[in-house]
């Protein structure tokens, strides 16, 4: 399915309340984007500005390998603050997709969120289910997946990827890419609620990720993950 069209399944019904019961299915992985595929630059308002992380292809490929959905799910309110256009997200995707391929991996789809609901541009102006840590990009994800929210995991840099992996039932991983580091040395002590996992970098997250289905399902993966905050 094209870039466009999973950006039209989050967006077309944002205020619309979907449940996906915990046992729906297989379990999967839910990628945040910049700061946790890519470099985190704010807004990505050029493609030239795009730089995927050298070991996010080895990280999707061993998650593709272990027959794992993997879904970005990212927030791009510079739409609708007038910053870049979806065309450009688009592009950024379709870069993203391109380059990862080249090294046998795969994102088995892109969601996203150009809303806002102080952005300047009517059409976007919205308090809407998709904006993280609202769930319904994950929702969206595990309908069409078929997945198990409770079996499945949020990969990201910064304490709102976790409050998503918490409000919708998600085992946790904080990367220390991006934002995360500097989250988790600053802010970790005020947060309610801690990840379940902290990694270097996706490729670690993916590597905890196989560790522990195997330890949790002798099918999948090898050792038991125990928190590490």
């Amino acid at each position: 399915m094209s870039t466009r069209l999973q950006r039209e399944i989050v967006a077309r019904n944002p205020r619309r309340k979907s449940a996906v019961p915990a046992t729906a299915g297989v379990p999967g992985v839910f990628l945040d984007r910049d700061g946790t595929l890519n470099e985190e630059v704010g807004y990505m308002n050029h493609l030239t500005r795009l730089q995927v992380y050298p070991w996010s292809g080895e990280a999707v490929r061993k998650l593709n390998d272990a027959g794992l959905p993997v879904v970005a799910v990212t927030n791009q309110s510079g739409i609708a603050r007038g910053y870049f256009t979806e065309e450009l997200l688009h592009q950024v995707h379709e870069e993203i997709t391109r380059q990862l391929a080249a090294q046998g991996a795969r994102i088995d789809a892109f969601y996203y969120c150009p809303h806002h609901p102080e952005g300047p541009l009517p059409a976007y102006r919205l308090a809407c289910r998709c904006r993280k840590p609202a769930t319904g990009m994950v929702e969206e994800g595990a309908r069409r997946f078929h997945l198990d929210l409770a079996r499945s995991y949020l990969v990201g840099d910064s304490f709102r990827d976790m409050q998503l992996g918490f409000n919708a039932g998600l085992r946790t991983i904080l990367v220390m890419t991006g934002y995360g580091r500097g989250e988790l040395e600053y802010h970790a002590r005020q947060w309610p609620r801690k990840p379940e996992r902290v990694a270097e970098n996706l490729l670690e997250a993916a590597t905890l990720i196989l560790e522990d289905l195997q330890a949790r399902s002798p099918l999948v993966g090898a050792t038991s993950a125990e928190p590490n905050l």
